[in-house]
């Protein structure tokens, strides 16, 4: 960490990412020597045990082994730079000015500031801070599972084009061997449906769950496009939708949800 030019690790498991660093770095840092780039948290911990970089800039959410898990490996071996897609993880950690962030996708300015904060801190030839408190902290944030922002759109293909669908223009959504089918409203309120990729299971963890839910193992349905719910045989209801023919089950799994009608 007292070498006259600064070495630096980049772990990230999205090449993308990890390219466009680089490219940010060598404008930002010119004097910053590169010398190793991970795709995930075991290997760049061997590429430090290797090289012994001056900085790890390191992605916190990667697999098997996170940033902090690496961070902690490490300890005061190097100077760390986090980077996150999820800005709220940090405030309260990085306030006290011993770690820095970066926040996806990283932006040449906020990346010119880290950098000054970095090279100040090897220029007085302080020692990396002990970060096992703030490592605790960070980690404690990251296990308090944050709601994920609710799904705005979903991209159809239809014909030769791509439909960008409103889910507030849904009327439900309906799993289909590996496919799961859409039935909107256009912009005339025209009933509509297309096939999607994405699985009906990875779409509802996406959704706003006061206006989705899921009324069968393969149904999911926008509640204020509901006309009116009838009981059916077995605990069992049905689904009416507002000015759609289509009616949807429910089955006795999701049956509490109409207890009070």
């Amino acid at each position: 960490m007292t070498s006259t030019q600064p070495t630096a690790l980049i772990a990230d498991d999205e090449p993308l990412l990890r390219s466009a660093l680089a490219r940010l770095l060598a404008a930002t840092w010119p004097e910053l020597n590169i010398v190793a780039q991970a795709r995930n948290g075991r290997e760049a911990l061997e590429q430090y045990q290797a090289l012994k970089p001056t900085v790890c800039f390191l992605d916190i959410h990667m697999p098997g082994m996170t940033g902090i898990e690496v961070a902690r490996q490490i300890g005061r071996g190097a100077h760390f730079v986090f980077v996150t897609a999820y800005s709220e993880y940090a405030v309260e950690a990085f306030t006290q000015g011993a770690l820095d962030y970066l926040v996806k996708p990283v932006e040449q300015a906020r990346l010119a500031e880290t950098v000054l904060r970095v090279r100040e801190r090897l220029g007085s030839q302080q020692a990396a801070p002990d970060i096992e408190m703030l490592l605790d902290k960070l980690e404690a944030r990251l296990q308090q599972k944050a709601a994920p922002e609710p799904l705005r759109w979903i991209k159809a293909s239809i014909g030769q084009s791509v439909r960008m669908i409103p889910v507030e223009d849904i009327d439900f959504l309906r799993s289909d061997e590996k496919y799961t089918l859409v039935g909107w409203r256009d912009h005339e309120g025209k009933a509509v449906e297309a096939l999607i990729r994405t699985p009906l299971k990875e779409l509802l963890e996406q959704l706003d769950s006061n206006d989705f839910l899921q009324i069968h193992r393969s149904v999911v349905v926008n509640m204020n496009r509901v006309s009116h719910v009838t009981r059916g045989e077995n605990e069992t209801a049905t689904v009416y939708l507002k000015g759609r023919t289509e009616h949807l089950p429910v089955s006795r799994s999701y049956l509490h949800h109409f207890k009070q009608m």
